[in-house]
C-alpha cells in the first residue's frame, strides 16, 4: 500500500490526530492542551477550568497543501462559570475570536500581498476581499512581541499595496533565517523610511547586531532604514526587484517615440518626399502653389512610399 507524508509547521502543543481528503481539500483533526484554570469574561471571577465539550466541529482555513486548501477541524470547548454560569467559548492558540483561519493563513495572506493587491489575493485563495483588508488590520493592529531569544541572521523587507489606485501600503518586515519557512515579524504603515525604522525597532539591539544581511528593493528609504538599524548586515537586492527594472527600461525605450525615426528621408519612386511631407499631402485636397499637376504626383506618391516604409510598430519593435 502507497503512503504519502505531509510536512506541517505546527504550532507549540498542537497536535493532529486524523485526515481526511474532501474532494480537493484537506482536512486535518488538531487537538491542544486545554488550560488548568480559566477566567469569565463575563464577571472576571477566575477559577479551576470547567470544561464541556460541545459536540460541533469547528473549521478553519490553513496554508495550501499542494495548490489546495486545508483545513483544520477541532470540537468546540466552553468554560462555564461557576459564580455566574456564564458560558464561553475556549479560544484555540492557534487562531483569534471570530476568525474562521489560523495565524498561519493570515500570515501567508500578507506574504502574497507582496506584489499584489487584496483583489489579487483573494482571488487567488477563493476569498473576499474584505477578508483580506480584515486580516491586514489585524495584523497591524495586533503586532505579537518579538521573543527577544530568537536567533535571526536574515531579514527582508518591503512594501505591500492593499487597494489599486489608492495610497494605502504597509510595510513588512520578514525573517528569512530559513528561506523554506519565512515568518513574518512586523507589519507597519507606510512605505518610507519611518516605516522600516519602525519594523526593525520590533527587535532587540542583540537582535539586530546579529543580523548578516538584509534583502530590500532599490529604493533609497529601506536601504537608509537597514543600513541605520542593522550595523553588521550587508544588503541584498533580491532579483525580482532587479528583473523588473530591467523590464521596465527595456519597455521604455521600446515604446519612446523617435522623432528622427519619423522624419526620415525614404529612399524609393518618390525621392526626396519624406513621411511627414506624404502626410501633408495625404490629407490635403486641396493643390497648393506649385500646381495641380505635382500636388496629384505627390498624393499618388504616397502609396508607394507607405508600401516600402514598414509600419511604425516594427520600428518600435525593432529598439
Amino acid at each position: 500500500m502507497a503512503s504519502i507524508t505531509i510536512d506541517i509547521d505546527l504550532p507549540e502543543g498542537v497536535e493532529i490526530t486524523g485526515y481526511e481528503r474532501r474532494g480537493k481539500g484537506h482536512g486535518f483533526e488538531v487537538t491542544w492542551p486545554w488550560p488548568e484554570r480559566c477566567r469569565c469574561q463575563r464577571c472576571g471571577h477566575e477559577d479551576q477550568a470547567r470544561l464541556e465539550q460541545s459536540g460541533k466541529p469547528r473549521v478553519l482555513r490553513h496554508l495550501d497543501v499542494w495548490g489546495q486548501p486545508s483545513f483544520w477541524v477541532y470540537e468546540g470547548v466552553f468554560h462555564r462559570c461557576a459564580r455566574c454560569h456564564h458560558r464561553q467559548d475556549l479560544i484555540p492558540p492557534f487562531k483569534r475570536k471570530d476568525a474562521s483561519y489560523t495565524y498561519g493563513f493570515e500570515e501567508h495572506v500578507v506574504r502574497l500581498l507582496i506584489g499584489s493587491t487584496e483583489e489579487d489575493v483573494a482571488r487567488r485563495l477563493g476569498i473576499s476581499a474584505e477578508t483580506v483588508g480584515r486580516i491586514v488590520k489585524n495584523q497591524l493592529r495586533d503586532a505579537k512581541p518579538i521573543d527577544p531569544a530568537r536567533v535571526i541572521l536574515d531579514v527582508g523587507m518591503d512594501e505591500i499595496s492593499l487597494k489599486k489606485r489608492h495610497k494605502l501600503y504597509v510595510t513588512l518586515l520578514t525573517d528569512l533565517t530559513d528561506p523554506e519557512r519565512p515568518r513574518l515579524l512586523a507589519v507597519k504603515p507606510g512605505r518610507d523610511e519611518a516605516a522600516g525604522r519602525a519594523c526593525l525597532a520590533c527587535l532587540t539591539p542583540e537582535q539586530r547586531a546579529q543580523v548578516h544581511s538584509y534583502r530590500v528593493d532599490m529604493g533609497v528609504p529601506f536601504n537608509n532604514a537597514c543600513q541605520e538599524g542593522l550595523p553588521n548586515a550587508r544588503g541584498v537586492t533580491d532579483r525580482f526587484h532587479v528583473a523588473k527594472l530591467w523590464n521596465e527600461t527595456l519597455d521604455g525605450l521600446r515604446k519612446k517615440n523617435h522623432a528622427g525615426v519619423q522624419g526620415e528621408v525614404v529612399a524609393c519612386g518618390a525621392e526626396g518626399i519624406s513621411l511627414a511631407d506624404v502626410g501633408d499631402a495625404s490629407r490635403s485636397g486641396e493643390p497648393d502653389a506649385a500646381g495641380p499637376g505635382q500636388a496629384g504626383e505627390a498624393v499618388h506618391a504616397a502609396t508607394p512610399v507607405a508600401d516600402a516604409v514598414p509600419p511604425t510598430g516594427a520600428f518600435q519593435d525593432d529598439l
